[in-house]
């Protein structure tokens, strides 16, 4: 079975930082696309970045020039590294998987229906 877990939420005051893991197990394909995407009290989910299987990334615009999104060398893990947090950056955050790398293409990765599996989510919450 295909299984996506978030880790490493937590609490920090504004301006501090968080990386949090997300754990793929029993995924095999060499071409996907991996997003990040947030659920904040009383909001839609959205997306916060995306990467596919060259390593490409792009990200949300309320995001950019402070997450960075990365994989391990055996991409079995990826990564989103959240500096410079805001209050309203709290919220559940949440890894997803496409078997398809194109999906990451020209804004896809932020199309919730493209991805196959989901991970169970891990809160931040950032203090003022």
């Amino acid at each position: 079975q295909v299984q996506l877990v978030e880790s490493g939420g937590g609490s920090v005051q504004a301006g501090g930082s968080l990386r949090l893991s997300c754990a793929a197990s029993g995924f095999t394909d060499s071409s996907y696309c991996m997003g990040w995407f947030r659920r904040a009290p009383g909001k839609v989910r959205e997306g916060v970045g995306g990467i596919d299987s060259n390593g490409i990334t792009d990200y949300a615009e309320s995001v950019e020039g402070r997450f960075t999104i990365s994989q391990d060398n055996s991409k079995s893990t990826l990564y989103l590294q959240m500096d410079s947090l805001k209050p309203e950056d709290t919220a559940m955050y949440y890894c997803a998987i496409s078997h398809t790398r194109s999906h990451c293409a020209g804004g896809g990765w932020r199309t919730v229906a493209s991805y196959n599996y989901w991970g169970q989510g891990t809160q931040v919450t950032v203090s003022s």
